[in-house]
């Protein structure tokens, strides 16, 4: 009888720091920590209509949107076990205006940076759809022991130290990368750990789905209208299937897996696109390019060459299969 053999996420980490022979243990101790929160906020997700955490919050965030309480509740438990797990210096989130620094004597030493956008795709929290928890990590600039400030924060993403999601839909998943390549783990509760599930994920060159808010059709640019009218009228052996959730790492998940392209372009009331650059963009693209992939802003411009300006900048997103997004390219220049 053949058995096979079982990975956790920590012996894998564990296994992935032993070939850097300069490693500290300090990455590791971060997915630690992101390892524990994802925990506790799957918890509250598959609690959430039992209890009184679903619905508004009652106030809005830095970019005036609606805040859900669990929004709120994610928010709280991953800057609770980042800043006790005493390994990351300062973390910037989607739902707060400014750097939060951590300065307890267990973070003095820390070098790491998290950005975080706690939990994506909250307006369908609600409906019970997939929603999810996007992160990144950078190793600080300025010397360790100082105040964080701007220039550490503000980096492009391929200074990115490692990226990830975890994904809370009909099974909780953490997929995530530092450089060398992406792998997939799924929690099984019945032992309470995260196990290698999807090694080494690659995105197929081509697909067949494409995922695109369609009400914002009219307000889209020309060339992005005219590769949606393509996709929706071919019917040749291209056909193409529109997917579109509402959460970008449901969206994107489903995509990476079976090739497809994520696009949210810029429009005439959003020219700047609506995706957060440290929070949503710049994480995904990492993970997009180490699965083969490709991540622009439509314009062939790389999403992690941006060089940021503030916390909450926006920029277009066109990423997914290669074959894809270059085709959209295709018909932005035309």
């Amino acid at each position: 009888m053949r058995i096979n053999k079982v990975i956790s996420l920590s012996q894998f980490i564990a296994d992935q720091q032993s070939k850097f022979p300069g490693a500290t243990g300090d990455l590791s101790k971060i997915f630690r920590d992101i390892k524990f929160a994802a925990k506790i906020v799957n918890r509250d997700v598959r609690k959430a209509g039992l209890v009184d955490i679903l619905g508004a919050h009652g106030t809005v965030n830095v970019q005036g949107e609606e805040v859900k309480k669990l929004d709120m509740i994610a928010n709280e438990e991953f800057k609770s076990s980042l800043t006790l797990g005493g390994d990351c210096c300062a973390i910037i989130s989607e739902e707060e205006e400014d750097i939060h620094h951590i300065e307890t004597t267990l973070n003095q030493d820390s070098k790491y940076i998290i950005a975080m956008d706690p939990l994506d795709g909250s307006s369908n929290i609600d409906v019970n759809a997939s929603i999810g928890t996007i992160f990144s990590v950078y190793q600080r600039i300025t010397p360790v022991g100082g105040p964080v400030n701007m220039d550490d924060v503000l980096q492009k993403g391929t200074n990115q130290v490692a990226a990830g999601y975890i994904i809370y839909g009909s099974s909780t998943m953490i997929i995530f990368t530092t450089g060398q390549g992406v792998n997939a783990f799924t929690l099984d509760s019945s032992i309470g750990d995260f196990l290698l599930s999807h090694p080494d994920i690659q995105i197929p060159k081509d697909g067949k789905i494409y995922s695109i808010n369609d009400g914002i059709y009219d307000r889209m640019g020309p060339g992005v209208q005219k590769y949606v009218d393509y996709c929706r009228n071919s019917i040749d052996k291209e056909t193409y299937s529109a997917r579109y959730i509402g959460s970008m790492v449901a969206d994107f998940h489903r995509n990476m897996l079976k090739g497809g392209i994520f696009m949210y372009p810029s429009t005439t009331d959003a020219p700047n696109g609506k995706l957060r650059l440290m929070f949503e963009s710049n994480p995904m693209a990492f993970i997009t390019e180490q699965a083969g992939g490709k991540a622009t802003t439509g314009d062939g411009k790389r999403i992690m060459e941006l060089q940021p300006t503030k916390i909450h900048q926006r920029n277009p997103v066109f990423m997914g299969s290669p074959d894809m997004v270059n085709k959209v390219e295709s018909f932005i220049y035309k």
